[in-house]
C-alpha cells in the first residue's frame, strides 16, 4: 500500500478541501497556504517528480491547472497568479508526488521574488549546448 500523502489525500484516507477533480487529477487548498486560494493540482497516478511523470499525466495536470488558474483570477480577483514547482529535496520539495502550487497574488501582498544572478562568461553558451545535447 503506497503511504504517499497524496495518495492518501486521492483515496479519501486523509482529508482535504477539494475544490476540483476529474479521471486523472485532483486539485485542493494547501494546508499551510502562501495566500488565500493556494490550490495544489496533483495526478492520481502516483510518481515522485517532473522527472517520471508521464507524460498524459503531466498534460492533465496543465489542462486542470489552466482550469484553477482561471478559477482564481473569477473568484478571488486575483492581481496575479504564480505556478511553482519543487522538484527533488534540494529544490523544496517535501512530498514525493507531483503537485504544481497555483499561488494567487495580490497587489501589496509582500511576497517578493528570488533575485537572479548573471552567467559568467561563456557559462549561458555552455550550458545551452549542454541542454541541447541532453534533447537530441
Amino acid at each position: 500500500m503506497n503511504e504517499c500523502l497524496f495518495c492518501k489525500i486521492i483515496r479519501g484516507e486523509i482529508p482535504a478541501i477539494k475544490v476540483y477533480e476529474d479521471e486523472l487529477t485532483i486539485a485542493f487548498l494547501d494546508i499551510h497556504p502562501v495566500s488565500p486560494g493556494h490550490t495544489l493540482v496533483i495526478p492520481k497516478n502516483h510518481s515522485t517528480n517532473i522527472l517520471d511523470i508521464t507524460a498524459a499525466d503531466w498534460a492533465a495536470v496543465a489542462e486542470t491547472g489552466r482550469k484553477i488558474a482561471h478559477a482564481l483570477d473569477a473568484s478571488l480577483k486575483a492581481d496575479g497568479i504564480n505556478l511553482m514547482m519543487n522538484n527533488r529535496e534540494h529544490a523544496g520539495q517535501v512530498i514525493d508526488h507531483p503537485h504544481l502550487h497555483f499561488i494567487p497574488r495580490f497587489k501589496g501582498d509582500g511576497l517578493t521574488h528570488w533575485l537572479g544572478k548573471k552567467y559568467a562568461q561563456g557559462e549561458d553558451v555552455s550550458v545551452a549546448d549542454k541542454m541541447r545535447a541532453a534533447l537530441q
